[in-house]
């Protein structure tokens, strides 16, 4: 049973890198997980256990770092907001 929710604080996260590792340490992804956010899509919505909702706060300072790659965080999020009904990821505050 999922976890009913979860917030994860990405203060002080900078690269993309750092950000995909935090991901993979916090959410338990598998081993094989990668930077890549075709990797992050499948272990969101098909592998890992997600919780119903996961807040992502503090994401200032990656979006201010990496803008390219904070859009992709905000259009994974939509997607995944559209395609898992009863589960959510929400940045906050919202961006």
């Amino acid at each position: 049973m999922p976890v009913p929710h979860l917030t994860l604080d990405l203060r002080g996260l900078t690269t993309k890198a750092d950000l995909h590792m935090f991901f993979k340490r916090e959410l338990a992804f598998e081993d094989w997980y990668g930077v890549s956010w075709d990797a992050f899509w499948d272990s969101i919505v098909a592998i890992a256990d997600m919780p119903i909702i996961l807040t992502l706060q503090h994401w200032q300072d990656f979006a201010a770092a990496c803008p390219r790659d904070m859009e992709i965080l905000r259009q994974v999020v939509a997607d995944y907001n559209d395609y898992m009904p009863g589960k959510r990821i929400e940045l906050d505050p919202p961006a």
